[in-house]
């Protein structure tokens, strides 16, 4: 039988043949899932030899990542802000650039009193689930079309212990009504990719994660034009809003913030140092 190290060289030289990036990670973290341990366990196990379920099992999911299937996919879950989510095809998964924009709101309003927040476009609920988690005295209303997502973001709330504070709403953006009572704070990490860029996205992004998470399929600008335009229905004056951009649309969507009457814009670079949080606030 195999052994765990045997396994682990074979499933390495495998997906670096099929150019998966990190290979050996990968096949790490597919064959802790396969033992439930910690990936760093496996170093500790590298003589155990696998039963024959568990070769097929991890047989099965290597095969899965060659064909560049997400790990997350795979696996059903995601790490974000020291948070565990579940996670499937028919939402977005959680990016690491999204947690700068979360530690910064966190940052900013952890003494505040009572926070009101609307986190447009639910997806796992990673932006609007931390908050409730990490922000106690704060209430988010979320909002998506889909009652999939939707469903999926309240199993994920009340497994992390934050549903008493997230409200999940099915609705348009173009026709959500806050009933007369303006949000404190703007969220959103909406579709940003252009349809011209989309084709050049990663294999891993264009063939698996929903296209309509990813690409407004106009000129990427589409939802910040939108979200820019309802500013005065949904947020107080002197609230804030903060939003994820792509490389390059900073400067376009703090223009569109401007048009709409937010002030003292700034920036938030991403690990590459692009300018990837967007935030300001209504005058």
């Amino acid at each position: 039988m195999l052994t765990v190290l045997e396994s682990l060289q074979l499933s390495t030289e495998y997906l670096e043949k099929k150019g998966i990036e990190s290979a050996r990670l990968n096949a790490e973290l597919l064959l802790a899932e396969i033992l439930n341990c910690k990936r760093l366990d496996l170093y500790l196990k590298f003589d155990q030899p696998l039963k024959e379920n568990e070769v097929d099992k991890y047989r099965e999911l290597i095969s899965r990542r060659g064909k560049f299937e997400p790990l997350q996919y795979i696996t059903g879950k995601a790490e974000f802000f020291g948070l565990t989510f579940k996670v499937n095809s028919s939402v977005l998964i959680p990016r690491p650039e999204t947690e700068l924009m979360v530690e910064a709101i966190i940052e900013r309003f952890k003494t505040a009193d009572v926070l009101r927040i609307l986190d447009i476009g639910t997806g796992s609920g990673n932006i609007s689930v931390t908050l409730a988690k990490f922000l106690e005295k704060c209430f988010v209303t979320t909002i998506d079309t889909s009652d999939e997502i939707i469903s999926l973001a309240k199993e994920n709330a009340a497994q992390i212990g934050a549903n008493a504070n997230v409200n999940f709403i099915k609705a348009e953006m173009n026709s959500y009504s806050t009933d007369g009572v303006p949000f404190d704070l703007i969220v959103s990490n909406p579709p940003y990719v252009s349809m011209a860029d989309y084709s050049e996205t990663q294999r891993e992004i264009r063939e698996f994660e929903p296209a309509t998470a990813v690409t407004d399929f106009g000129d990427g600008l589409t939802f910040y034009k939108l979200i820019s335009s309802r500013l005065n229905n949904i947020l107080k004056t002197g609230g804030s809003i903060y939003l994820e951009v792509g490389m390059g649309q900073a400067a376009n969507v703090s223009a569109i913030l401007q048009e709409c009457g937010v002030r003292n814009i700034n920036f938030i670079k991403d690990y590459q140092q692009i300018d990837r949080i967007v935030y300001g606030e209504l005058k």
